[in-house]
């Protein structure tokens, strides 16, 4: 058996022509765990091989519109894929707060759509997802939120404030640890987090690339993950494959994306890198 971690979209909220909204699939098996899910995680999906109405779970890290905003969709083309209408509950594994009001409420304005589909096909159920929120982390600490068979995933805090509650997710199967930051500065809180991961998916910003721009669009820098940090850090957690997604700039240019790559060395990493592009995939095991 192999654990794959497949990039489901490298984007951030700007729209672009290349890059789905922020997502991560990691497959063990027939085990099938999304992480988060932006605009074209659907299409992400198909692209990846993964039957929609076989995923087993879908997680949440925080409740910003470019990670959710596919979520209404997966849910609904999960239900539509659906011939037999006997799919088992979706869970949509969210911390408690926002996101929890988010997915309870999230298809009200396909009430319509609904009723005349259901009406139409003689169908006896809408959608089936469960919610299973889950208490914000202790500081330090880690809270397994789901598991099935030899898969279990918990969650730990990270730094997205002022956004909050914001969580990364740890992935463990029997060919070893991924871990998913999430929207995050670089903080102590990854550490406890991706203690002993094989793959580390990070968010990445190019700080000197923002310092460039006007000097409004430079909150930004407030709460994302610096990517000379990100080397420094990952390297003293002896992290063997450091993938960057959610990427701010996008990396349009092989000068950009080069930059990415020189500043995560300067920070000190000397792993495997990664600057994802869609779809990208590293496989354990």
């Amino acid at each position: 058996m192999t654990t794959e971690v497949i990039i489901t979209g490298t984007g951030n909220p700007g729209p672009s022509a290349n890059r789905a909204g922020p997502g991560v699939l990691v497959r063990y098996g027939d085990i099938g765990m999304q992480f988060d899910a932006g605009r074209s995680t659907v299409q992400r999906l198909a692209a990846a091989g993964q039957a929609i109405p076989k995923l087993s779970a879908f997680f949440a890290t925080h409740h910003h519109s470019d990670h959710l905003t596919g979520l209404q969709d997966l849910v609904m083309t999960r239900w539509l894929m659906d011939r037999t209408d006997a799919t088992v509950p979706l869970p949509l594994v969210v911390p408690e707060g926002p996101c929890v009001k988010f997915a309870e409420r999230m298809l009200d304005p396909w009430e319509d759509d609904l009723a005349i589909r259901r009406e139409h096909t003689g169908r006896t159920r809408e959608p089936a997802y469960e919610v299973v929120p889950f208490a914000y982390p202790e500081a330090g600490q880690l809270t397994q939120v789901w598991s099935q068979g030899e898969v279990r995933v918990l969650a730990g805090q990270v730094r997205h404030e002022p956004v909050h509650p914001a969580v990364g997710f740890r992935i463990e199967t029997p060919d070893g640890v991924v871990a998913i930051t999430g929207d995050t500065l670089v903080c102590d809180e990854i550490n406890v987090l991706a203690e002993g991961a094989d793959v580390l998916v990070y968010e990445a910003m190019l700080f000197e690339a923002i310092e460039n721009e006007p000097p409004f669009r430079h909150f930004i820098m407030d709460y994302h993950a610096d990517t000379r940090l990100i080397g420094a850090q990952a390297q003293a957690l002896g992290v063997s494959n450091l993938v960057l997604t959610h990427l701010i700039p996008p990396p349009e240019t092989l000068e950009l994306r080069q930059a990415y790559v020189d500043t995560i060395r300067a920070g000190g990493y000397t792993g495997d890198l990664v600057v994802a592009d869609d779809l990208h995939t590293t496989t354990l095991g």
